[in-house]
């Protein structure tokens, strides 16, 4: 019940806190726009440089551009949630540094909900109507002998990326109190994991392959399974079940963060200590 309670004003703050957010960035409505309008065209150049490749090449490591596209609209949309949600959650080294992280410590909310809602910004949401764009135009395009589970497989990838990349957003955060500050560290994790989910694990060699796999999971964001999906053979050997995976792998991650965040709580040692 205690931890019911808890979640529920989690919620609430976040909500509060990000409400705030978004009525002062409406404040200025064109600005608004062409800001979100600039977020996408920003965003959109990460697949016009897979465009390009393409235009040399008909496959990239043996992948056609409708596979690719496949990749990089479920890892952006993925991604584009979860920045939504929690990308401010950059700005906590600056706060440990500049000590108002303090504030957030005595306020009747939990930490978390208040640094996750810091800075919201719906800007962001330019990075997921672009992943949207592309997962639709893949979609679309792709040759694939659709039956239940593979098309079932589509939403289940996106909101179980969406809740990797959380983990990781807020693991990275609990490192940035242990080391006070070290965004730069999170953001090679979070904006580079995405980055690299973009691309065919083919292209990459195998040890890398079984780090992203075995040790930092990003790889059941899509690699795995829309391996299956695309009727592709992974870069290592894996069970078939492990396509249906992604849920259990976001549920650990977000368990070890959950984890990783109360030990940086604890650790931490006031500015005025």
């Amino acid at each position: 019940m205690g931890e019911r309670y808890a979640l529920a004003e989690g919620l609430r703050a976040y909500g509060l806190i990000a409400g705030m957010w978004v009525r002062s960035s409406m404040t200025y409505r064109t600005s608004f726009v062409i800001t979100v309008f600039g977020n996408l065209i920003v965003t959109a150049l990460d697949f016009v440089a897979i465009l390009l490749m393409f235009s040399q090449v008909d496959s990239l490591g043996g992948w056609s551009l409708a596979e690719v596209a496949f990749l990089y609209g479920l890892s952006a949309t993925a991604f584009g949630i979860a920045d939504l949600v929690l990308g401010s959650m950059d700005v906590l080294g600056g706060r440990i540094r500049d000590g108002s992280f303090d504030t957030l410590l005595v306020r009747p909310a939990p930490v978390l909900a208040q640094v996750g809602a810091d800075h919201f910004a719906l800007r962001r949401l330019g990075r997921i109507t672009q992943g949207v764009a592309v997962l639709g135009y893949a979609l679309v395009t792709v040759d694939v002998d659709w039956s239940a589970p593979k098309a079932l497989l589509v939403p289940v990838m996106v909101v179980s990326g969406a809740a990797i990349f959380s983990a990781l957003f807020v693991a990275g955060a609990a490192f940035q109190i242990f080391a006070q500050d070290a965004a730069e560290v999170q953001n090679a994790f979070t904006y580079g994991g995405t980055t690299l989910l973009q691309y065919p694990p083919t292209v990459f060699g195998k040890d890398l392959v079984r780090g992203v796999t075995f040790m930092l999971p990003l790889a059941f964001v899509n690699w795995v399974p829309a391996a299956y999906v695309l009727g592709r053979p992974y870069p290592i050997d894996l069970p078939e079940w492990t396509a249906f995976a992604s849920p259990l792998v976001a549920v650990a991650c977000c368990a070890l963060a959950g984890l990783a965040w109360r030990a940086g709580l604890r650790s931490y040692r006031s500015t005025g200590s």
